[in-house]
């Protein structure tokens, strides 16, 4: 049984990649799985307003790819992003985590929504191709850390290896 921690803004990463082990378990659907893990990261880190994903398609004239809203949890969001535009754009070009302490001081900002001040996009990377980015804003400047990235890189590997994308 999954019980849900209470939010924090310095969360165990470690529990929470097993706890999202368990909670994809026997489930291999993209859908399902994307929404279960946006609503579980919202709940469980707090200081978001935003969490979600943005999943590669191809553009609608059929030259080249952008990245499409998916399951999220949070404000209505930008539909489509060109790939190299904006933080999500950029990770995803890039195929880095962008870990952005004050969005509105990054080149190319697509401010979505106007409260949000920070903001961490990790790739989905699985066999070499970009399948999207993992996107959370944050209402606070400087709210994402080193050791938020690398239990949110986890945590996406987890999400990764539990789900056919």
């Amino acid at each position: 049984m999954h019980i849900t921690p209470t939010a924090s803004t310095a969360p165990d990463y470690a529990l929470l990649t097993r706890q999202v082990a368990s909670i994809l378990e026997g489930e291999r659907d993209l859908v399902a799985n994307a929404s279960q893990f946006s609503a579980f990261i919202y709940d469980t880190i707090a200081d978001l307003n935003w969490a979600g994903f943005y999943l590669t398609r191809p553009t609608r004239t059929g030259a080249g790819q952008e990245l499409l809203v998916g399951p999220f949890q949070g404000k209505v969001a930008c539909a489509r992003i060109p790939f190299g535009r904006g933080v999500c754009g950029a990770a995803a070009e890039q195929r880095k985590t962008m870990l952005v302490p004050d969005v509105h001081a990054f080149p190319g900002h697509i401010a979505c929504d106007s409260a949000s001040n920070a903001e961490i996009v990790i790739p989905l990377i699985k066999n070499g191709v970009v399948l999207g980015v993992f996107d959370i804003d944050s209402p606070t400047l400087n709210r994402f850390s080193s050791a938020d990235q690398a239990g949110l890189e986890a945590l996406v590997g987890a999400f990764l290896a539990a789900t056919n994308l």
